[in-house]
């Protein structure tokens, strides 16, 4: 029997991607769920998402107040996974940058042994396209500033194409997670690495969002740029022996 599976994808101002994006991530893995998080999308993101659900059993929406960040929106999605009994929880963008044909990969490559797959922009050659070089040097310049100051063995630290095993999760006190953007996704595999779970890399293929615009800002490059400080403190300790899975009671 397959694991029970979901993909959390968090919206704003995603009107015209998330029909598709459900078509596409439900085609390429049609027993997993899908759950939308959105932040009370000023263009009627939330309420195409309702009807998208209504009609589609495997298809869930998170409505919540209002804009709070990716990694609000994240955590949010990992605590309703994990009380719902998910084993395998995935996080991609609603842009199409993450293409939902790399799923299958990721998610067997977890089933394979891996706690954490990244889905890594970075190895075996550089996959993205339709990005200008400013911001490709920007994003690999980052991804070496996080590997030297942390010494964590990961290409593409930035990414936020993932899968975790549920264990993973469970491990990590979601509470205490409070970066947002890029540090987000930086603080999420770090501490997964510093607990002592397997991080293991695939290659994929970035491509820029099809439609809609983007919703990167300076302040988000500065919080990944503290945070990486704050990790490097962290990097003093030994990491963790792997944790044993929860005994069921």
């Amino acid at each position: 029997m397959s694991e029970k599976t979901l993909i959390i994808i968090p919206t704003y101002d995603e009107r015209e991607n998330v029909e598709p994006m459900s078509e596409a991530v439900l085609r390429e893995v049609p027993t997993a769920n899908i759950l939308f998080v959105d932040d009370h999308s000023p263009d009627g993101t939330g309420a195409v998402l309702d009807a998208i659900a209504a009609r589609e059993p495997r298809v869930f929406v998170m409505h919540r107040a209002g804009k709070e960040g990716l990694g609000r929106a994240y955590i949010a999605g990992f605590k309703w996974a994990l009380e719902r009994g998910y084993e395998l929880i995935c996080e991609m963008d609603c842009d199409f940058s993450h293409d939902p044909a790399a799923l299958p990969v990721l998610l067997q490559t977890a089933r394979e042994g891996a706690d954490l797959v990244l889905g890594s922009r970075y190895i075996g050659g550089i996959r993205v396209m339709n990005w200008p070089m400013s911001r490709l040097l920007l994003s690999t310049g980052a991804a070496q500033y996080v590997k030297l100051i942390t010494g964590m063995p990961v290409n593409d630290p930035t990414g936020g194409f993932k899968c975790f095993r549920r264990a993973v999760l469970e491990a990590i006190d979601l509470d205490r997670i409070t970066s947002n953007g890029y540090s987000f996704q930086i603080e999420m595999t770090h501490t997964a690495w510093m607990l002592g779970f397997t991080v293991r890399e695939v290659p994929i293929t970035f491509e820029d969002r099809r439609s809609g615009y983007s919703k990167m800002r300076a302040n988000i490059a500065y919080e990944a740029v503290a945070m990486v400080l704050r990790l490097w403190g962290r990097c003093g300790f030994r990491r963790s022996p792997r944790p044993r899975p929860r005994e069921e009671t």
